[in-house]
């Protein structure tokens, strides 16, 4: 039986993790460090923070995600682009790890304090993919006891993350989530179409059905 890529990548990204928690040198030398790109030409940082984590909450929420919204996305693609469906999806999920680190980048390139670690870029970006071929996907945020639907939670989360990114509190990089969010839905929008596939025409309609099943309009 053959593995997912998804199920690949939450194995080895856990088994790096747990590795790193108790070999800070491990964590050392695969942490996003601006500083190391720009002046030492270490590129491979904007992929391999990827495969760490702070700690065991933040590993377990990531990759809990990553599960949950990745089988489906990377079914999707393989239905969408045949055999080729599954390298579609590690590319998405790969070169999300890149794009969504991008602005933290151009800000942070000169800050010798700053650091990140972490796949939550890259889940965003599986996560919003999941919800541009599913907007109607029923998702929980925070404390709220109901399940909200993709197409409401979506520009909810960015809002969200928008003002605690302006804030700058924590150590959350909101910017990763926002920018790997956008690219999970673009990624989807643009690649569908090599396949004919208009991906905001099919999201409308979904929404459409949603919203007469549940009875919000006739």
């Amino acid at each position: 039986m053959e593995l997912s890529i998804t199920l690949i990548i939450v194995i080895v990204t856990v088994l790096v993790s747990i590795g790193g928690f108790s070999k800070p040198q491990i964590i050392d030398d695969l942490i996003f460090y601006p500083p190391a790109v720009s002046q030492r030409n270490q590129f491979y940082r904007f992929f391999t923070c990827g495969l760490i984590h702070a700690d065991y909450g933040h590993l377990i929420f990531n990759m809990l995600a990553l599960y949950l919204f990745g089988k489906a996305v990377e079914d999707a693609f393989i239905e969408l682009f045949g055999d080729a469906g599954r390298w579609v999806y590690l590319f998405m999920y790969v070169s999300a790890l890149l794009i969504s680190l991008l602005p933290t980048y151009f800000k942070h390139k000169d800050s010798y304090h700053y650091k990140s670690l972490g796949a939550s870029g890259a889940v965003s970006a599986v996560i919003f993919a999941g919800l541009m071929l599913a907007p109607e996907t029923e998702v929980y945020i925070f404390f709220i006891p109901i399940p909200i639907p993709g197409f409401i939670f979506a520009p909810l989360y960015l809002l969200i993350s928008a003002i605690l990114d302006k804030k700058g509190q924590g150590n959350i990089n909101h910017s990763a989530h926002i920018w790997g969010s956008i690219y999970g839905l673009l990624f989807v929008i643009v690649a569908g179409r090599l396949v004919e596939y208009n991906a905001i025409t099919e999201a409308i309609e979904r929404i459409k059905a949603y919203m007469r099943f549940k009875g919000w309009i006739g």
